[in-house]
Order: C-alpha cells, then structure tokens, then sequence
C-alpha cells in the first residue's frame, strides 16, 4: 500500500495497525450536516494513514472533530448514539447495488474502477466518460 501511495503522490506515514472505520464513517456523515464539517474527511485520512491514530476509538474521534472546530460534546453524543447509523447503512447497500467492493472506487455512468489503481488506468476511465459525455480533453 505504501508504495501505491507514493507513486500516486499521497502522504502516507508509517502505519502499524488496522482500525475499523464505522465511527469514524459516522462522524463524517454527521459532521457534513455542520457548518465546516467536510473538513472531517481530510483531517480523518490524515489521522489514519498519516498519524496511525486509532479511528474506531471515540475519544479519537472527538479530538479529531474538535480539531476542525465542530463542537466535541455533540460529536461524542452521536457516535455514542450512533446518531448516523442508518445513514451509513444505507450508504453500504446502495454501495454493494453499485458494484463497489473496496476503497477506493471510482464511480460513473454504471462504470465502476475498483481499489488503487495506477495513474494510466484513472486516466483512460476519465478519458471514456468525457467522450462517451462529449467532452474534449
């Protein structure tokens, strides 16, 4: 994984575990509904693949929202409710109907690219979609 991300030019630390990414699919989805909350994305894949920061832990969590400015109490309410459950279960079955098995997944038109792909494979998928839409390149 660490040599994809370098040859596509991604940051990536020295990562040595492997955490369940649910909360923290949760807390996105919650903090897109708050005033700056999409930063959350960013500061997640930075706490994950660049600080090694356990994100299925919700004191993690909530320093990460509070990082961003989103308010660390409401943060910590709806991970510990599990406020946006549905909300990702249904982002999962529309997923698994689309034909998405793994992350990432580029996504168009019912044409789907799956997982890290080198540069040339995104490049002709781009290329397909912005003839089959009648775009130049």
């Amino acid at each position: 994984m660490k040599a994809l991300m370098q040859d596509a030019g991604l940051p990536y630390g020295d990562r040595t575990h492997t955490y369940n990414s649910r909360l923290a699919q949760e807390l996105g989805k919650w903090a897109d509904t708050q005033d700056g909350g999409d930063a959350i994305h960013d500061k997640l894949y930075k706490a994950y693949f660049l600080e090694n920061r356990n994100i299925s832990n919700i004191d993690e969590l909530v320093e990460v929202a509070q990082s961003i400015g989103l308010d660390s109490e409401a943060a910590r309410k709806v991970l510990e409710n599990r406020e946006f459950k549905n909300q990702i279960d249904e982002d999962w079955q529309r997923s698994r109907e689309s034909g998405v098995s793994g992350v990432p997944t580029f996504y168009c038109d019912d044409l789907v690219v799956v997982g890290c792909q080198p540069y040339e494979t995104l490049e002709k998928f781009v290329l397909h979609l912005m003839q089959e839409k009648g775009i130049e390149a």
